[in-house]
């Protein structure tokens, strides 16, 4: 069996969304296999857990029901998911693009109507999936799990890729893509940079900085 690459992702990230699209198209060719693992966002940068070694603040401790807006449609989704993966590892994928795209591309909000929509789209079994989903404590375990792991490799943003070697990066896509070819090359640079001997650790691009030249030279012509 082809070792698998772990993919981290929050339903609320719109990268998050990009790289599990991705993930998608090279599985489907049969290139990569990816494990779909989740990771929240809201319990990473919450402030109980600013500088501490391992989380004190964790989403499965919540109630389903208060929080801010975020701590709840992560928590909806991720609960939801869990129950849609026991139909299987298609329906779990499949329930997962269904549910970023209706709130990534269909800016839907990520609430108990998107959840059920991507089920049909799915074509879960609604029956089960309504009675697994009872499973609260289950569920909440299962979730606990992945989010402890997150916080060992130091998952910090979403996507991060883990690779089968135990290599990990966060990788931000600004672009979408459903193209092989492009998915193939897109991954292949990823590996790329993160076997660099070179170390790269940030890459972020200086998006302003050709409108911030013009101002100045703008302000310059004005003032001379």
């Amino acid at each position: 069996m082809t070792p698998s690459n772990d993919v981290f992702f929050d339903f609320v990230c719109p990268y998050a969304w990009r790289g599990v699209e991705l993930a998608q198209v090279l599985r489907q060719a049969g290139e990569q296999t990816f494990t779909l693992r989740h990771f929240s966002l809201v319990q990473g940068n919450h402030p109980d857990n600013a500088g501490q070694s391992e989380p004190v603040w964790w989403l499965t401790d919540q109630p389903a029901e208060s929080g801010e807006r975020f701590q709840q449609s992560s928590l909806l989704a991720f609960l939801a998911a869990g129950a849609a993966a026991k139909q299987g590892e298609e329906q779990s994928w499949d329930f997962t693009l269904a549910l970023f795209r209706a709130v990534h591309a269909e800016k839907k909000p990520l609430d108990e109507d998107a959840v059920m929509a991507a089920a049909r789209a799915a074509k879960l079994d609604l029956e089960q999936f309504s009675a697994d989903r009872q499973d609260d404590e289950g569920l909440r375990a299962s979730l606990r799990q992945d989010l402890a792991e997150a916080a060992g490799i130091g998952v910090f943003g979403t996507p991060t890729f883990v690779l089968p070697g135990g290599e990990a990066a966060y990788y931000r896509f600004e672009n979408l893509t459903r193209e092989l070819d492009t998915a193939r090359q897109w991954w292949k640079l990823y590996g790329e940079v993160l076997h660099s001997g070179a170390g790269i650790a940030t890459v972020k691009r200086a998006k302003n900085r050709p409108a911030k030249k013009a101002a100045h030279k703008e302000l310059a012509q004005q003032t001379a």
